[in-house]
Formats: structure tokens, C-alpha cells, sequence
């Protein structure tokens, strides 16, 4: 029988898991923004540097991930993370082109600032992957079951929307008064309370023990072809994640820009508070939906409600539209992101947790924060939208983002009508012609010896889970 996750599991997930998508608001939306008012309004720069934060964050996950697999560990990985990405929050005040003049003066004032971003951003997303994408998400899994992760991937799910009301109600003043540097070094401050609070919230799972092996070897055995045809769910599930992320990407990290400046509405924060509070309530109530009628059946209409409201988004203009577009397109994607991260832990090999949290980064942040910022930004380009300020000619983003991340979600149809006819049915365990099922275990586990992270008392055969609501 289904045991409840315990309370404290709850307060830690959702106390890290929101300080950690606080820190990583900053980076995905207001970091943006500071470069474009205190830097350069160059989307090409702000493409790059979200391109260079993927591939570190990316290669960071492969590294902890496995790191915390060979010690058997995650805790320590997510209090000290923590504690280290707030400090690196905190340098991003210190960058201006005036501050990196005094520095550098035989460079570029404008370009040399954009290389030290870059790199402020590289070290500050390679500690945030690691405790968060990396350590904090392998806990997750080891902590939830098969039967609970659709109620839980909604909470996680809604942690960003969370996290941008909570900034842009309470800190959002700073920004628009200029007061930068004060602004990193409150943000970084709560990332040290909050690496402080995991060490006393987060439980490593009691059957979790060190193993040696290859990282590397541990991560390409889930895309062996053999494997591959007796757990299908976990390649789908995650080229799925990949479709809808690089959509969400082509329009995400240029939105608070469209809005502020393209569409000119004062009101912005009153649009985000309405339209995030809104769509986060229907993404928590989406997950307990999730968990009752299946994650891959809930996968199609959730998309379907994404890509309306990308299209409303498109052509409106005004406020009121504006909410209503926004409200559509977040609860759409927060719902169908919840259900294909939740069927991507169930079909997470169990004793690989931390090693599968590196490729589930090539998937989920590498890929769409590649592709996706640079075809919006080509997209904005084509355009060539301006507005003048000050006597200065900007560019702007345009609406054709919105149609463009449309036009992207589309194709995640494929994977998912291949979910539904392969990823709910793992092959035979080897030798044995039938499946066996265990709550809380994911899918298809290699006969090889484990080259992760492994779990006391579990049988060295493959292991079949099949979603109970499906």
C-alpha cells in the first residue's frame, strides 16, 4: 500500500524547491532585463548568454548528479550548493560596463561587460544545476512514488510562478528604481537561508547506498538500444521535454521585455501577478488531475490549452487580453510540463537517479535554452521592431515569438502519440517473459551490475512500472 510522503518531505520540497526557482527567476527573466537596461539591447547577447548557461548548468548536472550517486548522498549536495549559488547571486551587482572600464580599460566597455556576465552567469548556473536540477531532483525521485509524482511535479511545476509573483511583488521596486546591486545581494541572501534550512529539511532515502562505476557509462546505458526497446517511456518522455522546452524558450526569456516595452503596458506587474497566482492555482489542482486520469492522457489537452493560448498571446495587445492569453498559455504548459516530468521519473532507472538527472539536463535545459532563445532572437531580428528612448533606438521583441514557440509545441504530438502507444508498456524482465511492478521504483533497470547510485535489497533484474491511473 501507498505510503503518504511525509510532512517534512513536503516542507522540503516546497521551501528548496521555491528557493531555488527564486534564484532561478532571477537568472532566466531579471537577469535578462539587467543586462538589456544596464548592458546592451542586443538580443544576440542575451541568447548567448543563456546558451553558455545551459551547457554549464547542463554539464553540471552530469557531474553532481553522478558524484551524489557514487557517495550515496544528496543532502550535502543541495545544502552547500545552495549556500554557494547565493553568493554567486550576489556578484551579478558588481557587473556594469563602467565597473569592468576600471578593470579592463584597454577593452570595450559594453563587450567586456557582456563577457563578464557571461561568466558570472556560467559559474552561478553550474552551482544552481548541481544543487537543484541535479541533487535536489534526484532526492525527488528517490523520495516520491509512482502514485504521488503527478501531485508533487504540479507543486514543483508551479515553483517558478510562485517564485516570479513573490519577486515581483516585493522586489520588483528595486529593479525599476535601478537599485541592481541591492536587489542580487537580497536574492542571494535567501539562497544561504535556504541551503541552511535543506540541511535540516532534507532526508537522504534510507536504502540509498555509494557505488562505484562510470558516470558516463551509467547515463548511456538508458539510450542503449536494448534498453531503449524494454523502457521506452524514458526517451519519449524526454524528447517530449525537450519539444515543449525549446517552445517555451523561443518566447520565455524575451517576455518581461515584450510586455514592458513592445506592448508598453505599465501594468506589468499587475499582468504577471494575475496571471501567474491564476495559473499556478490551476497548476497545483492539474496535478492531482494528473495523478487521477494518467500522466500520458493528460499530456494531449494540456498541450492543446498551451498552444491556444500561445496563438491568443500573439495578437493581443491591451490588458485585459493580455491576462487572459497569459493565463491560458502558463496553465497549459505548467499542467503538460508537470505530467511529462512526473513520467519521466517514473520510467528513471532506480539505481541510475543522480547519473539520468545529467541527460534529463541535455533534454530539459540544454537543447531548449540552445535552440530556443536563438530562434526567438532570430525571430525578433527578422522583425526588426524598435522603439525610441531618449533620443536612443532600440529593438524589442515582436509577436511573431509567441507564433514561432506555437508552431514548436505542435510537434510535441509525435512524441506523445508514441507515449501512448509504447511508453506505458516495458518489455519482459530478462529470462522471465513478465513484468512485476513495486511502487516508487522506476522503469526498466539494466541487468548489469549498477553503476549508480543503488538501493538496499533490490533485485538485479529489470523492473517494469506501469502508471496506475493510465
Amino acid at each position: 500500500m501507498q505510503q503518504p510522503l511525509p510532512a517534512r518531505s513536503w516542507w522540503a520540497i516546497v521551501l528548496v524547491g521555491l528557493a531555488g526557482q527564486v534564484a532561478w527567476t532571477i537568472e532566466n527573466l531579471y537577469l535578462n532585463l539587467f543586462v538589456y537596461e544596464t548592458i546592451t539591447d542586443s538580443p544576440g547577447a542575451i541568447a548567448a548568454m543563456v546558451a553558455v548557461s545551459a551547457i554549464t548548468a547542463t554539464t553540471a548536472a552530469f557531474l553532481v548528479g553522478a558524484w551524489s550517486d557514487r557517495v550515496g548522498r544528496r543532502r550535502v549536495f543541495i545544502a552547500v550548493g545552495y549556500v554557494l549559488w547565493g553568493l554567486s547571486t550576489m556578484a551579478f551587482g558588481l557587473v556594469s560596463p563602467e565597473n569592468v572600464a576600471r578593470l579592463v580599460p584597454f577593452a570595450g566597455a559594453v563587450g567586456a561587460a557582456v563577457v563578464v556576465i557571461i561568466v558570472v552567469d556560467a559559474v552561478m548556473s553550474f552551482l544552481g544545476a548541481g544543487a537543484n536540477d541535479a541533487a535536489f531532483n534526484a532526492w525527488v525521485t528517490d523520495t516520491t512514488e509512482v502514485g504521488n509524482r503527478g501531485r508533487v511535479d504540479g507543486v514543483l511545476q508551479v515553483m517558478p510562478l510562485v517564485s516570479m509573483l513573490l519577486v515581483f511583488g516585493a522586489l520588483d521596486p528595486m529593479t525599476r528604481a535601478g537599485d541592481w546591486a541591492a536587489f542580487f545581494v537580497l536574492i542571494g541572501a535567501v539562497m544561504v537561508v535556504a541551503g541552511v534550512a535543506a540541511w535540516f529539511l532534507v532526508a537522504d532515502a534510507a536504502d540509498l547506498v555509494p557505488t562505484e562505476g562510470s558516470s558516463l557509462r551509467a547515463m548511456l546505458a538508458s539510450l542503449h538500444p536494448e534498453e531503449v526497446r524494454r523502457n521506452p517511456g524514458l526517451l519519449l518522455s524526454l524528447v517530449t521535454l525537450a519539444v515543449i522546452g525549446i517552445s517555451s524558450q523561443v518566447f520565455l526569456p524575451y517576455v518581461l521585455i515584450y510586455v514592458q516595452y513592445t506592448l508598453q503596458i505599465e501594468a506589468y506587474a499587475l499582468v504577471l501577478a494575475v496571471v501567474l497566482g491564476g495559473s499556478a492555482l490551476v497548476g497545483v489542482l492539474g496535478g492531482r488531475v494528473i495523478d487521477h486520469v494518467g500522466k500520458v492522457r493528460a499530456m494531449l489537452p494540456a498541450l492543446g490549452v498551451y498552444v491556444v493560448g500561445l496563438l491568443l498571446m500573439a495578437v493581443a495587445r491591451d490588458l485585459v487580453p493580455v491576462i487572459g492569453a497569459g493565463l491560458v498559455v502558463f496553465s497549459g504548459f505548467l499542467v503538460s510540463s508537470a505530467a511529462v516530468n512526473a513520467t519521466v521519473r517514473d520510467h528513471t532507472p532506480a539505481d541510475r537517479v543522480g547519473a539520468i538527472q545529467g541527460l534529463r539536463m541535455v533534454f530539459f535545459v540544454l537543447v531548449p535554452m540552445v535552440l530556443g532563445p536563438a530562434l526567438g532572437a532570430a525571430v525578433i531580428s527578422e522583425a526588426d521592431q524598435t522603439y525610441e528612448d531618449l533620443g536612443q533606438v532600440k529593438q524589442v521583441p515582436s509577436a511573431g515569438i509567441f507564433v514561432a514557440a506555437a508552431v514548436v509545441a505542435v510537434l510535441a504530438v509525435l512524441p506523445i502519440l508514441a507515449l501512448r502507444r509504447h511508453g506505458a508498456r516495458p518489455g519482459p524482465l530478462p529470462g522471465t517473459g513478465v513484468g512485476t511492478a513495486r511502487p516508487g521504483l522506476s522503469a526498466a533497470r539494466a541487468p548489469a551490475p549498477a553503476t549508480g547510485a543503488r538501493r538496499v535489497a533490490e533485485p538485479q533484474r529489470t523492473l517494469a512500472v506501469r502508471d496506475p491511473a493510465r
